[in-house]
């Protein structure tokens, strides 16, 4: 449950940027995975993938770094550091 939480926040949040810039297609977003966020890349791409489906993140590329530091206070969290945004009348890849 405590993975599902941070990926509906953390897509609640792009989706959010992606508004504010005009509504286009997220294009890439880039994370930082808390040493006690239960998340690998990996792993957290493929939560992404399944929350954003549908949405204008839907495919967007994932660049996620795992953090090793267990007394930071972020530990447990995901923290979204940039959302990049196409404009509103590009196209999707084919």
């Amino acid at each position: 449950m405590h993975e599902k939480a941070l990926i509906d926040d953390l897509v609640a949040k792009v989706l959010a940027v992606a508004e504010a810039e005009g509504g286009g297609r997220v294009v890439r977003i880039r994370v930082w995975l808390g040493a006690l966020s239960h998340f690998t890349p990996a792993h957290f791409r493929e939560h992404f993938a399944d929350a954003s489906r549908g949405t204008p993140a839907e495919g967007a590329h994932v660049e996620a770094t795992l953090a090793d530091d267990l007394g930071d206070p972020r530990a447990s969290g995901v923290v979204l550091e940039s959302v990049v945004v196409a404009p509103a009348d590009v196209a999707p890849p084919a």
